[in-house]
């Protein structure tokens, strides 16, 4: 049998490094996402400010029928240069409801590249997690166009 399911069915937490917890971690991914960015329809790019925080920056980079890439970041001001800090690049399976890294660079790490290995897509995958989680506490937002009056200029 290729996947044990008796651990589920009994409530038992799942293995965090494999492949069903990897797979969790990208429905929770998902979830803190779209309460963040509830519509990624709406526009290429979008900033969600909080006073007394760094601003967020989120950019679509392509639109497919069932998925859409997209890349999530802070920008800081370097010597005259935009620094973007964590740089994540995403993938979002509107039809499965999953979120999965593709790209993430930081400083501390370098850049880390979607890998065959479990242990490398779980490390990048709970980066994510937490930062979702981080920027969720903080208040971040990105709000629906289609909320917005049209107003004549």
């Amino acid at each position: 049998m290729l996947l044990d399911l008796a651990p589920v069915r009994k409530g038992r937490c799942i293995n965090a490094r494999s492949f069903a917890g990897l797979m969790e971690l990208y429905e929770q991914n998902y979830l803190r996402l779209r309460i963040i960015a509830p519509d990624l329809c709406v526009a290429d790019e979008m900033i969600s400010s909080v006073p007394e925080h760094q601003d967020l920056f989120l950019s679509i980079t392509e639109r497919c029928k069932y998925t859409t890439m997209l890349r999530m970041t802070y920008q800081f001001g370097d010597d005259g240069r935009t620094l973007c800090e964590p740089d994540l690049h995403l993938k979002v399976y509107h039809d499965a409801r999953v979120v999965e890294v593709q790209h993430l660079h930081s400083r501390s790490r370098g850049s880390l590249y979607l890998a065959d290995m479990i242990e490398q897509k779980w490390l990048m995958n709970r980066f994510l997690y937490k930062w979702l989680g981080y920027c969720l506490y903080q208040g971040h937002y990105f709000h629906p166009m289609r909320h917005l009056k049209t107003g004549n200029i």
